[in-house]
């Protein structure tokens, strides 16, 4: 692997790299933090993919992408004199040492849990009024309920084991058997929401990611629906025409 002083050099040549295309080309000399922040959301998918996939010479590429872009968010805030990329890393440095007392202090710990539950501390400590304050309002939903079910559970809201976890999800769905019965349409809404989020909190507990379990499940999908259609052309007919038992000898097939 490259030596310290080649990481820094390869930084160097980065950064300059950003000033030339700030300075002469036309595209990059259009950028602003708000036409680049969609560019970037997909990166981070981008990025999600190749990790899904376990491809490193992608997720190599990917990493390059998003540090481009952390680069160019810097160059932005140095030209309109707020920040720069220096100040970007001193800061992280400032909150990483920070929030690791146990490594650059005198805080004892046992184990990665009073870590997590140390780092939610100090962050209310710092002025937030809640702990909740840093799951971002656009997450998607399901990660947005991961999060919030992580943090509370850092101050000490959760449940003593998975089976009282898997209790309220048996209940949850029970509600939700419910409203089903009774045709309430806002409720069964309610309820499936509340199944959701106590199968997520589940996950958590028996040391699942949902997003990723989930993403999997659509890959494994795609391919298996993918392997029907390429059948239903081979045979020179189109997945329309297929009947259900067709589909079902193809899909059959594909998991094999």
């Amino acid at each position: 692997m490259n030596s310290k002083q080649a990481k820094l050099e390869a930084f160097d040549r980065l950064l300059n790299i950003m000033d030339d295309l700030r300075e002469q080309c036309p595209w990059d000399q259009k950028q602003t933090f708000e036409s680049l922040r969609h560019l970037t959301i997909e990166e981070t998918y981008e990025l999600g993919d190749a990790i899904l996939e376990r491809n490193l010479s992608e997720i190599k590429k990917e990493l390059g992408d998003l540090f481009l872009h952390i680069v160019f968010y810097a160059k932005l805030g140095s030209e309109e004199k707020a920040f720069d990329i220096a100040d970007v890393a001193n800061d992280i440095c400032e909150k990483l040492i920070h929030r690791h007392p146990h490594i650059y202090g005198s805080v004892s710990v046992e184990d990665a849990d009073e870590v997590k539950r140390n780092w939610e501390a100090l962050k209310l400590k710092e002025g937030k009024k809640s702990v909740l304050e840093g799951v971002p309002n656009g997450l998607p939903a399901m990660i947005k309920a991961q999060r919030m079910q992580e943090k509370a559970a850092g101050v000490g809201f959760d449940w003593r084991d998975k089976k009282q976890v898997w209790g309220k999800f048996q209940e949850e769905l029970g509600e939700l058997n419910q409203a089903l019965s009774s045709r309430q349409e806002n409720a069964i809404e309610d309820e499936f929401g509340d199944v959701l989020f106590s199968l997520i909190n589940y996950a958590r507990f028996i040391k699942v990611n949902p997003e990723t379990a989930l993403e999997r499940t659509n890959k494994k999908f795609i391919k298996r629906f993918q392997y029907i259609e390429s059948q239903a052309k081979k045979n020179d007919r189109s997945i329309e025409d297929l009947t259900l038992a067709e589909m079902e000898t193809y899909w059959q097939e594909a998991k094999n």
